[in-house]
């Protein structure tokens, strides 16, 4: 992994991380429906409603690219483009490949990152989605945090 030997910030346009594999297994479809309220459809029971896997992105980006000694937390800041380009089918396995496309500090201790993330599907050709997924990461320092929020 490209973590290990670069910094963040020299990692512009650079692959980070690759996930490992992850199983939509059916009771995870039907978890998710059952907090969302989202009915699977009845033509189609097996796949797995598009935001339970933009959902597993904050899993598979914590597998793929870790988190640095200096940091205490990351969020989610949002996304610029989804697009949810094949469906997932109950027993599949997913993994997300995270290649760094902005860095930025726009305060001491708040480093905010643009990742452009292709979820895959094993022995599939097309992606599952693709996606362009701002993150904010906070330093250890407290004080810091406080300020950013």
């Amino acid at each position: 992994m490209i973590s290990r030997i670069l910094k963040l910030e020299d990692g512009v346009g650079c692959e980070f991380g690759l996930s490992k594999w992850v199983q939509i297994e059916p009771s995870m479809i039907t978890a998710f429906a059952q907090a969302t309220g989202e009915q699977p459809e009845s033509s189609a029971p097996d796949v797995a409603p598009s935001f339970l896997t933009l959902s597993l992105l904050s899993q598979m980006i914590a597998d793929a690219v870790p988190r640095t000694e200096a940091e205490s937390t990351g969020i989610n800041y949002g996304f610029d483009r989804v697009r949810f380009v094949t469906p997932v089918i109950a027993g599949a396995e997913i993994r997300g490949r995270f290649t760094l496309a902005k860095y930025a500090e726009p305060q001491p201790g708040v480093i905010e990152t643009q990742w452009n993330v292709t979820v895959e599907i094993k022995d599939e050709e097309k992606p599952a989605l693709v996606a362009q997924w701002k993150n904010l990461r906070f330093e250890k320092d407290t004080a810091t945090l406080a300020q950013a929020s």
